[in-house]
């Protein structure tokens, strides 16, 4: 009787694991890799919904006045954008944003609470984004989309959105193509020019043939002893052989090459060009780049390192 009761107790054990092990598969099939897991696949491409990064900035901030440094505006209209990533938060220097730009050839910073970006949002992968509902304004005189954040003085500029909120609104088309994302390179000519600044903040794009000022092969990008309120360190660029307080290499101290060496001699250096000005129509505009991995560093030799 017991070896019966015994073999009875083993063929329901074997029943139960056998469904538990069914429904375990039902609940962890493989991916198809059909449907991107992160976004929303409802959202439909309409042409004549689609507009520019171009001509988003013109019918919204670019209508503030030029002294604005911080304000926010909700986008009310049916409005999408098609663009494609050309900066992300992969080395630790970008935080909670991602760079875009599209086929108008300006890009903008689209803030998102969460880490990893760069695991669903590479270089090169174009996205599908419903701007509606969503808030672009400027911070520090980038353009931005993103959720409004009012800080302790009463000022109240565009933030980090959730990223359900975000997930809602984006849509990933197909896969990321880096070769399709070439940086422009930045005319020094134009330092100055407010036209420039505003077509070209938040893109991506190369600083050719200059120097980091005080580098001694010692001195690294962002040592925490350095730090301001926002965690990083800003060194200045030497353009032919001067130091120029109107571009800085903004580096956070969290970004993978924070502790190392600023190189010596003449460099290209690629990144995401921002600016930021409290009020630039008194002291202008400093330029910030920031650079997305330490690739971005281009260090010139021989006939080049002239």
């Amino acid at each position: 009787m017991k070896m019966i009761k015994y073999i009875k107790i083993i063929i329901a054990a074997m029943l139960l694991g056998g469904i538990a092990t069914s429904c375990m598969d039902d609940d962890w099939s493989a991916p198809t890799n059909t449907v991107p897991p992160y976004g929303n696949n409802n959202i439909q491409e309409d042409n004549s919904k689609i507009v520019s990064i171009k001509d988003l900035k013109a019918n919204t901030v670019d209508k503030l006045a030029s002294s604005v440094a911080n304000d926010t505006i909700r986008i009310t209209e049916d409005w999408q954008l098609k663009v494609r990533v050309t900066g992300n938060d992969i080395a630790g220097n970008i935080y909670n944003e991602v760079a875009v730009e599209d086929e108008s050839g300006e890009g903008i910073l689209i803030c998102i609470q969460k880490g990893g970006l760069y695991g669903f949002l590479p270089i090169g992968q174009e996205i599908l984004v419903n701007l509606k509902g969503l808030y672009i304004g400027i911070y520090g005189n980038n353009v931005q989309i993103g959720t409004p954040y009012t800080n302790a003085s009463g000022r109240t500029f565009p933030s980090r959105m959730s990223f359900n909120t975000w997930n809602e609104h984006f849509k990933i088309l197909g896969t990321a193509d880096a070769s399709k994302v070439q940086p422009e390179e930045f005319d020094v000519s134009m330092l100055k020019n407010e036209a420039y600044v505003k077509s070209h903040r938040g893109k991506l794009m190369t600083l050719k043939n200059v120097e980091m000022d005080k580098a001694d092969g010692k001195l690294t990008w962002a040592p925490d002893a350095e730090k301001d309120a926002g965690n990083g360190v800003s060194r200045t660029v030497k353009i032919n052989g001067k130091a120029q307080s109107l571009m800085v290499v903004r580096s956070s101290t969290y970004a993978d090459f924070a502790a190392k060496a600023m190189p010596t001699g003449k460099v290209n250096l690629t990144g995401i060009f921002t600016v930021y000005a409290t009020n630039p129509s008194k002291y202008g505009y400093t330029w910030q780049i920031l650079l997305r991995s330490e690739k971005d560093i281009d260090i010139l030799t021989g006939e080049n390192n002239k």
